[in-house]
């Protein structure tokens, strides 16, 4: 029985000291302190800018319609192109039409060559459409076509910048109308192939008031059907025609027995080539003359700016394959950017 009183006086004195410890905290038992909890890293949120997706607006025209999406292979960035058009920049308080297009170029890569697909933006500054016309024209086809755009389903189209999406488009500082296409990918299949490869060849037309340097050029591309075809250029002033076809069977390219037919098809693509040249310089004059002064004021000022991707970290650079041709009827840019 001692043992157990033992026992009793020291519980009873044990809870002496926890109740004196309570006092001593006022009167709560003591805690222990838990460490805090790591902060979560903040997400990053990106906000566009105000102009970034102008240039994805802009139609890539000429670009096959397979290839479209290697576009967005990298994250270009054309904050120049932004930048020309925002207050301050050369571009700002202007009327622009827009289109896009793509070049492929060799590329370092990650220490690699590689073929990418660069897009590009040419901006075309006039206070009026430079034409509502399409060319079509390839290599491979034998001949040029001009048509309106609404046959390839093409138009001017207003872009209107993110901040300003609530306003009205007449009331904008800068107005950008952007080459736009409504044709969808998905109904491509319901098309017959010919249709869907003029696409491939489509290029903004424009007409200049001074002839271009071409348009008396004795050039001519020759694309004879043979198995395989035989592609060259005859110049009709420079070339004998006896000597060049000799030459072509002495290379072994034209069989013997296809030389009369190969002389009547080059004669043939001359003549066509020489009916072109009268009707192009025909159709500038008749166009010069019967234009509004107004519009032929503003064509004679028009300037053309061409404008390629910055430099980023995630991005190859293009600076060495910058280039002011556009294309055969624009021919070259005022500034490359």
């Amino acid at each position: 029985m001692a043992r157990a009183k033992g026992r009793k006086r020291a519980a009873a004195a044990g809870g002496d000291s926890q109740a004196e410890a309570a006092a001593a905290n006022g009167g709560r038992p003591k805690r222990t302190k838990t460490p805090p909890k790591p902060k979560p890293e903040p997400e990053y949120v990106h906000e566009p800018r105000n102009l970034e997706d102008l240039w994805l607006s802009a139609f890539p025209i000429g670009t096959e319609w397979e290839n479209i999406d290697k576009i967005k292979e990298f994250n270009w960035n054309f904050e120049n192109l932004e930048k020309a058009l925002e207050e301050g920049g050369k571009l700002y308080g202007k009327t622009v039409y827009v289109f896009g297009s793509t070049e492929p170029q060799l590329l370092n890569v990650g220490g690699e060559s590689k073929i990418v697909l660069i897009p590009v933006v040419v901006v075309v500054d006039c206070p009026f459409p430079p034409s509502d016309k399409i060319g079509i024209n390839s290599v491979q086809r034998e001949n040029e076509e001009i048509v309106p755009m609404r046959v390839m389903k093409m138009a001017w189209v207003p872009y209107v910048p993110l901040e300003d999406r609530l306003t009205r488009i007449d009331s904008l500082k800068t107005k950008i109308f952007t080459l736009g296409c409504t044709q969808r990918r998905s109904a491509l299949k319901h098309l017959k192939e010919e249709r869907v490869k003029k696409f491939d060849y489509c290029m903004p037309y424009y007409m200049p008031l001074s002839p271009p340097e071409d348009e008396d050029d004795t050039v001519v591309n020759i694309m004879y059907p043979l198995e395989p075809p035989i592609v060259c250029d005859f110049d009709w002033e420079m070339d004998d025609m006896e000597d060049f076809i000799d030459e072509k069977v002495k290379d072994e390219v034209l069989p013997e027995d296809e030389k009369e037919k190969f002389k009547d098809f080059i004669k043939e693509r001359v003549r066509e080539r020489k009916r072109e040249l009268k009707q192009a310089k025909e159709a500038r004059k008749k166009a010069i003359d019967d234009m509004d002064p107004k519009l032929k004021e503003a064509f004679e000022n028009i300037r053309f700016y061409k404008f390629y991707p910055v430099k980023t970290d995630d991005t190859p650079d293009v600076s060495q394959v910058k280039a002011r041709y556009i294309n055969r009827y624009y021919r070259h840019v005022h500034e490359v950017l």
